[in-house]
């Protein structure tokens, strides 16, 4: 049985440590992994949108080996989640209270 190299067992302690609550941890590495996940998609859509063909003829549609090279690549790169988790994890992400106001404001 394969094992899915996506799936990492995390210390729920050093989640919840950034923050001190877990469920606020997971709500912002959610939030990192939407922002990651609409961006890769982003790219993925304009570098395909390169191979786009007006043309709707079956006799001209045809096998792209350079799309299929990009598809591939986007399919092999690390899960959004994972992306966000490890950013989350090594303190790389800013995240702040809505409702918190500052001196001076």
């Amino acid at each position: 049985m394969a094992v899915n190299p996506s799936i990492i067992t995390r210390d729920l302690d050093k989640v919840s440590e950034p923050t001190g609550n877990l469920y606020e941890s997971i709500h912002i590495v959610s939030q990192r992994a939407k922002q990651i996940s609409s961006t890769m998609k982003e790219e993925l859509n304009n570098k395909l949108s390169e191979f786009a063909s007006t043309v709707d003829n079956l006799e001209e549609v045809f096998e792209n080996k350079e799309q299929i090279e990009i598809s591939k690549f986007y399919e092999r790169m690390p899960k959004p989640t994972n992306l966000a988790m490890e950013e989350f994890m090594d303190g790389k992400l800013y995240y702040r209270h809505p409702d918190t106001t500052f001196e001076g404001e």
